[in-house]
């Protein structure tokens, strides 16, 4: 009979699987042409898959089983889900007619499956890769998700110029592909998005990167997103080059 104990070491997995059920409505959301809510379920899975980690720490319920579902359900949530929208996006692009697809000879619907795989990929290399435990090595899956998912929240909002002018060119999809592939899996240092002190010395990073994304939403609102994201890829890659500068000021 499981005990009190066993029970509660499985609260991490359990909102694990909050994620993934997430993840599958995100999906699902996509497939019925519902792009905000399906942006909106990435955001919560991005909430879960920090409230699992958290958990863990905090009652010390650290499973094998754990782990490995985090990576299935972050492949499905940051994975799948973003590329879902991506490739609606690229249907719409495209002029599709509906009830149409990919099987119908619109081979270039398959490209936005491409960060799919890549994001599995990166997942794969970030289980095995001992130098990421404390900051990443390329671009994290949920922060990917966010930029694709800010997107879709983009096109309601009063800058819908601007995001309807990259959502509207299969081109410009194609490219945000390639690039965003290229991030999750690229040798490039990115700093953690965990504060762990308000010590400006110890912290500066991220509360760079926090300033900054306070005065994206004060201009960009509902739209703003996007541009925290791009904030963070710009700063990781200003931080990595003067760090390395700074190293060989000192040798």
């Amino acid at each position: 009979m499981p005990t009190i104990k066993n029970i509660i070491k499985h609260f991490p997995n359990a909102i694990t699987l909050l994620n993934l059920v997430a993840g599958c409505i995100s999906i699902v959301a996509s497939f019925e042409g519902q792009l905000e809510i399906a942006g909106l379920f990435i955001l919560i899975a991005g909430v879960l898959d920090f409230l699992d980690g958290f958990t863990a720490r905090l009652i010390k319920a650290y499973t094998l089983l754990g782990k490995e579902l985090d990576s299935l359900s972050d492949v499905v949530s940051f994975g799948i889900a973003p590329s879902m929208i991506l490739f609606q996006l690229m249907k719409q692009s495209l002029g599709v007619p509906h009830g149409e697809g990919l099987l119908d000879g619109h081979w270039l619907l398959a490209i936005p499956f491409v960060m799919a795989a890549f994001s599995s990929l990166r997942l794969g290399i970030f289980n095995i890769d001992e130098r990421q435990t404390s900051s990443f090595i390329g671009l994290p899956t949920p922060a990917n998700a966010f930029l694709i998912a800010g997107l879709v929240f983009g096109l309601d909002s009063t800058w819908s110029g601007l995001y309807s002018s990259i959502t509207t060119s299969s081109t410009i999809i194609i490219v945000i592909v390639a690039i965003q592939s290229f991030l999750l899996v690229c040798e490039l240092p990115m700093f953690s998005l965990k504060l762990k002190s308000l010590n400006p010395k110890l912290a500066y990073k991220q509360l760079i990167l926090i300033g900054g994304a306070i005065a994206f939403i004060a201009i960009f609102r509902k739209a703003s997103l996007s541009f925290i994201i791009l904030w963070y890829i710009f700063l990781s890659v200003i931080f990595y080059f003067a760090d390395k500068m700074f190293k060989n000021d000192n040798q």
